[in-house]
Order: C-alpha cells, then structure tokens, then sequence
C-alpha cells in the first residue's frame, strides 16, 4: 500500500482536488473484508456551485461538507443509492469531490457478491455501484478518510491522461468542466468523449 494522503491534501479548492485525486487508490475496511482499486472518474462541487449540495448552506444532510477536510461526506441519492464524497476546502467552506468511479483491484470477489455482477468493468462504474461495491452506507458519514474504515492512498503507479467534461446527470451549471476522469479507462460511468479537455496536474 502506498502512503495515506494527508488532510492537507484535501485542503485546496474542490477543482484542484478533483484532478489529482484521479489515479490514487480508494480502500474501504468494512468489518473484515478490504476492498478498493485506482480512482478513474471524479467530480468537483463548489460552494458558489447551483448544482452542489452547499449551495444554499449548511443543512442537517450536507453538514459534512462543511466540515474538515479529508473527511467522507456520504449521501443517498434518489432514496436508492448511496455516494461517496471527499470533503474539500479549508473547515466550513462546503465543498467535496464526488468519487463516481474506480477501476476495481482489491477484494474483487467480494465485491462481486455484494453487487451479483460479474462484469468487472461495471463493477464500480458509478457512484452508486462503487459504494454497493466497497460495502459504503450512511453510516461512514462525516468518517476521516484516515484509512481505518476508509482510506484515499496515492497512486501506486503511472497514470494515465487526466482530461475534464461535463458532469453527468445535472440541470444547472452544466457549461463547467469539472468532471475528472483517466481517458481511455474501461471503468468510467461514461466514456471519454472528443472534446474532452486534457488537464495539466
């Protein structure tokens, strides 16, 4: 394993975070099962962001993003899925970085039987199948991702051109360019697309 990324890390505005967090390792330790694999697909939410949790200020649900940096900030989406967020910024700025997709590497049998699919490159393609998949839940929210129960490592090799686009599956703010992903990698949600913008890191 390589070393845990610090707090400072994540102490930089939610864009900056969102590109450099692609290629690092995500692992989750949920009871004695460790799971994980390399970041491939991320996406930025500011506090001036209409299309951000934070926009409009703190709120039972977001309150974690308003937090510490380098916590997880974990919410259902639709009543049906749960999804995993790094918390951005310095404490009470209300920013994150949504982890939408990871190449899977660790415990993929056990994320098999958690998700009942085999296809290895939809395994954790999407916010919701990735925290099916690493076994994540309400109940993580607000936990520091400090490696105990959930860790973001550095990479442990090359990685591959970053390139920015449209986030997926929002109305507003639609023109900013902070979705993140490894271009050409099998495991995003979405393809990369022509057009998309390469990212200097």
């Amino acid at each position: 394993m390589t070393e845990i990324l610090p707090a400072s890390f994540f102490e930089r505005h939610t864009v900056e975070v969102a590109a450099a967090l692609i290629g690092c390792l995500l692992v989750s330790r949920i009871g004695n099962v460790v799971t994980g694999g390399r970041i491939v697909e991320t996406e930025a939410y500011g506090e001036d962001d209409p299309a951000s949790h934070a926009y409009r200020g703190p709120t039972a649900r977001n309150r974690a993003m308003f937090g510490p940096p380098g916590h997880a900030y974990v919410y259902r989406s639709y009543g049906v899925h749960w999804c995993l967020n790094a918390v951005t910024g310095p404490d009470g700025t209300g920013e994150a970085v949504l982890i939408r997709a990871i190449e899977p590497l660790m415990g993929v049998d056990d994320m098999v039987a958690r998700r009942g699919r085999h296809d290895i490159r939809k395994l954790c393609a999407g916010p919701g199948n990735l925290c099916a998949a690493l076994g994540i839940t309400g109940s993580l929210n607000g936990v520091p991702l400090d490696g105990v129960l959930l860790g973001i490592y550095e990479p442990a090799g090359p990685v591959g051109e970053v390139v920015s686009s449209r986030r997926i599956g929002i109305s507003v703010a639609e023109e900013r360019l902070w979705r993140f992903t490894e271009s050409g990698s099998r495991f995003l949600s979405r393809p990369s697309r022509p057009g998309d913008v390469a990212v200097e890191r």
